[in-house]
């Protein structure tokens, strides 16, 4: 089933759940030097200690942290001395297949695409934004309760699409950066993107 599908299908399961609250921090800076980062498990900077500080006080405690098993996030989880309760595989980020550990300069120009066209290119032996969303929209969906994941830009833009759609592909998510949002019911909504820790 599409993600978009999955987004307007109504959920039996969520319609008795209270409103909850939907925090998500991407990982800090990967350390490779701007190559294509999606399923390779690399190392964090997690030497900004003002920025972690700041996101720090701005998470509080948590009621659950569920995190993507990445190196990279795991390693910020600690940084800001969190224990995930879970580590959910299902929050990977996108599979970019042959575009993996490319150069900006080296990945192939797809053209004028729109976001929809952009969310269902396949890049070779890898995955498109909305197969990666119709992974990481069933787990979303499926928290009863406050929650922070610590987890990766792709997570955050699946997480927006369930309000947006693929223009969710427009976001900027910074590094150490925090978005939210918020449910009721079945119904999501934004309450801030992209909430950097250097500011």
């Amino acid at each position: 089933m599409p993600w978009t599908a999955m987004i307007a299908k109504k959920s039996p399961n969520l319609t008795d759940k209270a409103s909850m609250r939907l925090t998500i921090l991407r990982h800090a800076p990967c350390i490779p030097d701007g190559r294509m980062v999606g399923r390779r498990d690399v190392a964090a900077d997690c030497g900004d200690f003002p920025a972690l500080e700041r996101q720090r006080g701005r998470i509080g405690a948590p009621s659950q942290v569920i995190a993507s098993p990445a190196l990279r996030c795991r390693q910020t989880a600690k940084a800001l001395g969190l224990s995930p309760d879970r580590f959910e595989p299902l929050l990977w980020e996108q599979d970019f297949g042959r575009w993996e550990d490319l150069a900006p300069d080296r990945l192939p120009d797809l053209g004028r695409l729109t976001p929809a066209q952009l969310a269902r290119h396949r890049p070779e032996k890898g995955e498109s934004f909305d197969d990666m969303a119709a992974r990481v929209i069933p787990v979303l969906r499926s928290l009863d309760r406050d929650s922070l994941l610590i987890a990766h830009a792709g997570t955050v833009r699946a997480a927006l699409s369930m309000v947006v759609g693929p223009a969710a592909l427009s976001f900027a998510v910074a590094p150490l950066s925090l978005t939210i949002l918020s449910r009721h019911d079945d119904d999501w909504a934004v309450e801030a993107v992209n909430i950097r820790g250097d500011l």
